[in-house]
């Protein structure tokens, strides 16, 4: 239980690393392009931090455990809204928030886990067409975001921060800061989640339990510690958009990846609580912020007192 416990502190060490210089790296090449922090944090550092999902959730079909796959991604959902967006709002709310990058990404989030539900509803699982037409929703929604962010840089292209070969050369320090980053945080959530699962198995905590609860929240950590270091580095629109698109990428590549090639069935918790809560939480964030194009601490702390009360109705 020792040799877990200090590899469940390494990979918390790592994670930690990773999102500190990922933040910086991220802030850079937003700066460098002309192309507003909410963009990178939806983009790029929503696409990092959302790995450890991915690799937990194809492993568990992998080995049979189709529980903590989809318990996995809608948990990780809950846990980036209600625990990581809710600690950014209580401790520092945005006065002033770019809504434009929002509107359509939030519409799309909708629109997905709504015909996931309605599938959990009517099929009681996922499988490969299922799968398939998550994976082609992935490549429509990349799609949007390269055109999106097109758009936001030919507005911004008056002054182009990027010049001469000097720029060249920190663009790719940059994106290789990135790319260095992503392993850390790869690395480091994959000790977390093996070794927590272990750990939290010695206190006898039931398979969708700790989906929802220890797997969510170790491979939501890298969100977590993106967040919390875009919070102390005053970049709070980061640390938003990295939540809305990981929770995008959890619909898409986390369900998507593994459903393409194995059928998933669902449990009736996963279908009737876990799906209307991911909803419920994104509603609660995102809603007042479109409609008053900011933040507020109230919306913090619901979002904090529900998801610490989910988590205690699951176990």
């Amino acid at each position: 239980m020792l040799y877990d416990a200090l590899l469940f502190a390494l990979g918390l060490i790592l994670i930690c690393a990773g999102g500190d210089k990922l933040v910086d790296a991220a802030v850079s090449i937003s700066e460098r392009i002309g192309i507003p922090h909410i963009v990178v944090g939806a983009t790029i550092v929503s696409f990092c931090t959302t790995m450890p999902e991915m690799l937990v959730s194809t492993t568990a079909i992998i080995n049979g455990s189709a529980a903590i796959s989809v318990g996995n991604a809608f948990g990780s959902i809950i846990c980036n809204t209600g625990l990581i967006a809710g600690i950014s709002l209580l401790f520092r709310p945005s006065a002033s928030i770019d809504v434009r990058e929002l509107i359509w990404r939030c519409v799309y989030f909708l629109m997905v886990i709504a015909l996931l539900f309605g599938l959990g509803l009517g099929l009681g699982f996922y499988s490969t067409p299922v799968g398939i037409a998550l994976l082609a929703l992935f490549a429509g929604y990349a799609l949007l975001s390269i055109h999106s962010s097109a758009s936001e840089r030919e507005e911004e292209s008056a002054e182009d921060t990027v010049q001469g070969e000097k720029g060249k050369k920190s663009m790719l320090r940059d994106i290789a800061t990135i790319l260095v980053c992503a392993v850390l945080l790869f690395a480091g959530a994959n000790l977390l989640v093996n070794h927590g699962i272990i750990l939290a198995r010695y206190l006898g905590i039931p398979e969708r339990a700790i989906a929802v609860t220890a797997i969510a929240l170790g491979t939501s950590l890298p969100e977590l510690v993106t967040t919390i270091m875009s919070l102390i580095k005053k970049y709070e629109n980061i640390g938003i958009g990295n939540v809305v698109g990981a929770n995008i990428l959890n619909l898409l590549l986390v369900i998507g990846i593994p459903s393409t090639f194995s059928l998933i069935p669902l449990e009736r918790s996963t279908v009737m609580t876990d799906i209307p809560l991911a909803m419920a939480v994104m509603l609660i964030l995102t809603v007042p912020i479109l409609i008053w194009k900011k933040s507020s601490r109230i919306q913090g702390v619901l979002l904090l007192a529900i998801y610490f009360g989910y988590c205690a109705a699951a176990l």
